[in-house]
C-alpha cells in the first residue's frame, strides 16, 4: 500500500516512514500542503499533519476531499476539541494526537483502509447512458451504432462523466482526474476538450453545465 506522509518535521517524518515500511507499505514524504494536493493521486492513504509551512492542514484536507475519497488520517499536535471536531467534520477518517504509538498508528491505518475497501464499488466494464455506450476496458464509445473517434483525453473525460451519471462532477474533480492539477489556476484545456467531446457526441443537452460547479450527465 502506498502511503503519503505530509509532515514538515524531518524527525517525525523519518519515524513515520520507518513504521510504514516495517508494515510492508511504501511511504512517500512531502513537507508542504501544495505538494500533497499535487501528489495524492498516487497513494492509497494519507497521513496529514495540520501544522504545515505553506497551508493550514485543515485547508489541505478540505481541498483533498473535493477530489478524492481515499482515507486521510490527521496526525497532529493539536489536541483541543475544536480542532478534533473540525478535522473530522472536514472529512478526516481518523484523528491522532502526537506523540502517537506507532503500533496504534499502523492499526488505525489498517482499519480505515479496510473500511474504504468494503465501501468501495467495483468499476463496471461497460456503461450505457441513453444512446451512448462506453466500453471502459477497450476504450471505445458509440452513440447507437456510430463509433466515436475520441482523443485519449476526450475518452477519459467522457468515461468520468458517465461513470458518475446523475451526479455533478466538479471542475476540480475533472482537472484532478485527468491532469492531476485541480488546484492549479489554468483550466482552459478542459473547456477545449469538452467542446470537442460535445461536438463528436452530437447529443444536445447530454452534458449539462451546472453553473459555477461542474458538469452532469443525465442517467436517461
Amino acid at each position: 500500500m502506498h502511503v503519503l506522509i505530509v509532515e514538515d518535521d524531518d524527525a517525525m517524518a523519518s519515524a513515520l516512514g520507518a513504521a510504514v515500511t516495517s508494515a510492508g507499505h511504501k511511504p512517500t514524504r512531502v513537507s508542504r500542503g501544495e505538494d500533497a494536493l499535487l501528489d495524492h493521486r498516487n497513494h492509497e492513504v494519507i497521513l496529514l499533519d495540520l501544522g504545515l509551512p505553506d497551508l493550514d492542514g485543515l485547508e489541505v484536507l478540505r481541498k483533498l476531499r473535493q477530489v478524492t475519497h481515499i482515507p486521510i488520517l490527521i496526525l497532529t499536535a493539536r489536541d483541543d476539541e475544536r480542532s478534533v471536531v473540525l478535522g473530522l467534520r472536514s472529512g478526516a477518517d481518523d484523528y491522532l494526537v502526537k506523540p502517537v504509538k506507532l503500533v496504534e498508528l499502523l492499526a488505525r491505518i489498517e482499519a480505515v483502509t479496510r473500511r474504504a475497501r468494503r465501501s468501495g464499488q467495483s468499476t463496471p466494464h461497460e456503461v450505457t447512458v441513453g444512446p451512448l455506450t462506453v466500453d471502459l476496458d477497450r476504450r471505445l464509445a458509440a452513440v447507437d451504432d456510430r463509433e466515436l473517434n475520441l482523443t485519449a483525453t476526450e475518452f477519459d473525460l467522457l468515461s468520468l462523466l458517465v461513470r458518475n451519471a446523475g451526479s455533478v462532477v466538479t471542475r476540480e474533480q475533472i482537472l484532478d482526474a485527468l491532469w492531476g492539477d485541480a488546484f492549479v489556476a489554468h483550466s482552459r484545456s478542459l473547456d477545449v476538450h469538452l467542446t470537442g467531446l460535445r461536438s463528436k457526441l452530437q447529443l444536445p443537452g447530454f452534458i449539462i453545465n451546472v453553473r459555477g460547479v461542474g458538469y452532469r450527465v443525465e442517467q436517461g
